[in-house]
Order: C-alpha cells, then sequence, then structure tokens
C-alpha cells in the first residue's frame, strides 16, 4: 500500500497558501489531497472525502513527491492543433468586415454557408458551418441570421394596393 507524506512545517504552509489563493478547483482539490495524506488519511477516505477516484489520489502523491508543488497545477492535454492558421483566422476577420458585394459576390449578407465556401475557396481550408460559428465567436463576432423579406424587390405600389385589397375582402365577410 503507498505510504502517506510527511510534510514539513514549511510545505504544510506552502500547500495552504496555493489552496486559498487558487481559482482552479483541481489545484484546490489536489492540495487537499496531499493535506490529508498528511494526516495519515487512507487513499479510499481521501478520495471518498473529496469525490475523485483512488486512483486520482495516487497520482496526486506520486506527482507532488516528483514535482513538489508545482506538480499539482493540471496540464493541458495534448490535443491536435487547429487547422484554422492565423493566416486563415486573418482571412476570416477581414471577409467578415468586407461587403460580400464588393468581392463580386450577389448578396450583401454573409451567411455562415456562404462564408465558408469563400472561406475554402480563398484559403483551401474547409470547416464545418459549426466550426466557423465557434471560430467566428471566439473572434469576437456574433453569427446572426437575416430575415428575409421582399422589400425592395417588389413593387411596392402594387403591393400596397393589393394588401388594401385583401383588407377590404376581410371586412366583408
Amino acid at each position: 500500500m503507498d505510504r502517506g507524506i510527511k510534510l514539513t512545517e514549511e510545505q504544510w504552509n506552502e500547500l495552504d497558501h496555493l489552496r486559498f489563493s487558487t481559482h482552479s478547483a483541481d489545484v484546490f482539490r489536489n492540495c487537499l489531497i496531499i493535506l490529508k495524506s498528511d494526516s495519515r488519511d487512507t487513499i479510499a477516505s481521501i478520495a471518498e472525502d473529496l469525490g475523485c477516484g483512488t486512483d486520482t489520489v495516487i497520482r496526486m502523491r506520486r506527482l507532488y513527491r516528483k514535482g513538489g508543488v508545482q506538480a499539482l497545477h493540471p496540464i493541458k492535454p495534448p490535443g491536435r492543433t487547429s487547422r484554422a492558421t492565423p493566416e486563415f483566422l486573418k482571412q476570416m476577420r477581414q471577409a467578415v468586415q468586407t461587403n460580400p458585394l464588393t468581392l463580386g459576390y450577389g448578396f450583401s449578407n454573409w451567411s455562415v454557408v456562404r462564408l465558408a465556401e469563400h472561406l475554402a475557396k480563398v484559403t483551401g481550408i474547409r470547416f464545418s458551418d459549426d466550426q466557423l460559428r465557434r471560430l467566428l465567436h471566439r473572434e469576437g463576432f456574433s453569427v446572426q441570421r437575416p430575415k428575409h423579406t421582399m422589400k425592395g424587390k417588389r413593387d411596392e405600389a402594387a403591393y400596397k394596393k393589393s394588401k388594401a385589397q385583401l383588407m377590404r375582402l376581410k371586412k366583408r365577410r
């Protein structure tokens, strides 16, 4: 069975200070694991008290023994780097802030689908609509769906005449 950890007063104070100065729940929990290990609590009781697994308690004890207080900070898990290169993000920002009509398109508002197509053509990198929405949000842009109306595309005089005629027909009932 894994032995507990015997802390000096200086180590105890360092852990206690870190515990109360951190904004991370993980670091707070990790400090408590080490502090409780000094008080001869069992691995199972520490895990139960803190709502974590026994593997977490064992791992934190091992990390603390090897790396001290710095080892209690969680490391960013490895993952695939984003395909959204800085150049792609620059092109996206430029496109969003440019009227599509000036780029030769036959519409005046960007939709996510249209923007994705444009960026794929310009950069060669294609993202799904949802991922592009997330990228736009991360860059500080809001995605809104335009309200499609016929205003400006219809004969306004004929529209008003038809609307008045419809109202007269409804009143006859």
